[in-house]
C-alpha cells in the first residue's frame, strides 16, 4: 500500500481593491458547475450571479463550452438585463480565450 503525503493547502489571498457591491447590476460573478447524467454523458452549466442582489440572470447548461459561447451567453443577458460594471472586461477576455483556443 502507497502512502501519500498529503498535500499542503495555502489560503486564497484576499485582494484589497474588492468591495461589495453597492447596488444592483454593479458586479456579476461567474463560474462553471460540472456534473454527469446518467447516461454518463458530462454536462457544464455556465452560472451568472449579480452579487448584490443574488439575482442570476443566466443558469446556461451546455454539453460543451468554448469561448464563443460565453461572449454569446454574457452579450444575451446584457441586451435583456444590462451592463454591469465588469462584464465589458469578461467579454474582452473571453474573446482572447477563444481566439487562443482556435
Amino acid at each position: 500500500m502507497r502512502y501519500k503525503t498529503p498535500k499542503r493547502r495555502v489560503k486564497a489571498k484576499l485582494r484589497e481593491d474588492r468591495c461589495e457591491a453597492q447596488r444592483h447590476n454593479e458586479t456579476w460573478a461567474m463560474d462553471f458547475v460540472h456534473d454527469q447524467l446518467a447516461t454518463g454523458r458530462k454536462i457544464r452549466v455556465l452560472t451568472i450571479v449579480d452579487t448584490f442582489s443574488r439575482f442570476s440572470p443566466a443558469v446556461d447548461p451546455r454539453f460543451s463550452y468554448r469561448g464563443e459561447d460565453v461572449v454569446l451567453t454574457l452579450e444575451r443577458i446584457c441586451k435583456s438585463v444590462g451592463y454591469s460594471n465588469n462584464a465589458h472586461g469578461w467579454r474582452r477576455g473571453a474573446v482572447r480565450e477563444s481566439s487562443r483556443l482556435l
